[in-house]
């Protein structure tokens, strides 16, 4: 589409209009060439074309290997479900949530038999995780028809992320985890995210209080040094500028996230730490789809680097 097409469109389309307009474009794109709807993507957030010939900075690799590596173990670790197997198998069973039941269909779930609180989310989704605390306060069948609509999402294509299209999906649900018995005050959980490159933990991203369009996010190393100059505000993340204390389940968690990411060029490992324990949360081989723009370029690259293609 050239710059006068756009400029004609937007003159004539509301902006709700016109992004359902190149929502359209883009969903085309990933059917016939998906190699040029993630370059649509890529220059529609990040502003420049995506350097198939030179990838650099994390988000290019991110990008380049989504067509040419072997993502199978993308398939099989990011699936919520199968990643358990993964993290017993390598001597971190007890981090696991205890898990309640897992479903192939939604109709096998015995709604009744579920405990008064607990965690129900997709293997192969991102977001649209039923969080109940009161069992007797849940729209059973409100959440019945989402999570139909769920098992038909194609959630792989829509941003490139196709290795989410080879998990068969299902539903699963884990114990809830308590936010109000974390070391910091947090309207959610305390996701702690390390950023992983073949068993070499960098960086830890911290996500805290939750909403449902934003949250609030710091980064540290791996000595607790706090560096907020990588982190760009965006706004769905904003900085979060206080001073949070250490985890005591830190050495823990970076031996865990070194144990569980050794072999693999890239991926986040994330975390959360509850009533001074730690708990694993999942494996993401494509953070933000491959499209980060809440982190500077020199961080992006100094990330970068550390993927051997």
């Amino acid at each position: 589409m050239t710059e006068s097409v756009k400029k004609l469109f937007k003159s004539v389309l509301s902006e709700q209009n016109y992004k359902k307009l190149q929502d359209l474009r883009t969903k085309i794109y990933m059917k016939i060439s998906p190699r040029k709807g993630v370059g649509m993507i890529f220059r529609s957030v990040l502003g420049y074309d995506m350097p198939w010939d030179n990838p650099q900075d994390l988000n290019e690799k991110i990008n380049w290997m989504k067509f040419y590596s072997d993502t199978d173990v993308w398939s099989r670790l990011g699936d919520k479900y199968r990643v358990r197997e993964y993290i017993r198998e390598k001597g971190y069973g007890d981090l696991l949530v205890p898990l309640i039941g897992k479903w192939d269909h939604v109709e096998e779930i015995e709604w009744d038999a579920l405990p008064d609180s607990f965690v129900m989310k997709m293997n192969n989704g991102s977001g649209d995780i039923l969080i109940c605390k009161d069992k007797s306060q849940l729209d059973v069948e409100a959440w019945k028809k989402r999570f139909k609509r769920l098992f038909k999402k194609d959630f792989g294509t829509t941003l490139g992320e196709f290795h989410y299209a080879k998990m068969k999906p299902c539903i699963i649900a884990e114990e809830r985890l308590d936010a109000a018995k974390q070391s910091v005050k947090s309207t959610s959980l305390i996701d702690y995210k390390l950023w992983c490159f073949n068993g070499e933990v960098t960086y830890i991203l911290v996500y805290l209080n939750r909403q449902p369009d934003s949250v609030q996010v710091t980064i540290y190393d791996t000595e607790w040094t706090p560096h907020p100059e990588h982190f760009r505000c965006t706004p769905q993340r904003i900085q979060y500028k206080e001073a949070l204390p250490k985890p005591s389940s830190l050495p823990l968690m970076i031996k865990a996230a070194s144990d569980l990411s050794r072999g693999i060029p890239q991926v986040r490992v994330d975390f959360y730490e509850v009533d001074g324990k730690l708990y694993f949360g999942e494996m993401t081989f494509t953070s933000h789809s491959g499209y980060m723009d809440y982190h500077t370029k020199e961080f992006l690259l100094e990330l970068g680097k550390k993927v051997q293609l």
